[in-house]
């Protein structure tokens, strides 16, 4: 656990958000691209992961609130990663200006400190 503890935030962050992408991009292949044992391994294996999500993120080392800018940020960043790994998708123009305004809310969200 002593490794866990020395991790920075946006390392838990960008663990936690692979782990809960990779998870339903393996869940949605699941659904609509496998039958039988295949859609069931699948399925089994994005459960586990989604799990690994939920956990990674509850052992990072602060609350969550304090970091849930940053994380939206990096989910979205994450999942058009994902997206075109697994999919083969690229990010539209309405989808990289949304991007990045999610980015830039989720920085403004986190660092911006008031007075």
């Amino acid at each position: 656990m002593k490794l866990l503890a020395d991790m920075p935030v946006l390392a838990f962050l960008i663990v936690a958000t692979a782990l809960e992408v990779a998870g339903d991009a393996i869940i949605r292949k699941s659904l609509f691209e496998h039958a039988g044992p295949a859609r069931i391994a699948l399925f089994l294996l994005g459960a586990v992961l989604l799990a690994g999500y939920g956990t990674f993120l509850n052992l990072a080392p602060l609350e969550f609130g304090q970091v849930v800018g940053l994380y939206i940020a990096t989910l979205f960043v994450m999942w058009q990663l994902i997206n075109f790994l697994f999919f083969r998708e690229l990010p539209t123009t309405p989808i990289l200006a949304g991007g990045t305004l999610i980015v830039a809310g989720g920085l403004i969200v986190s660092f911006w400190k008031s007075a």
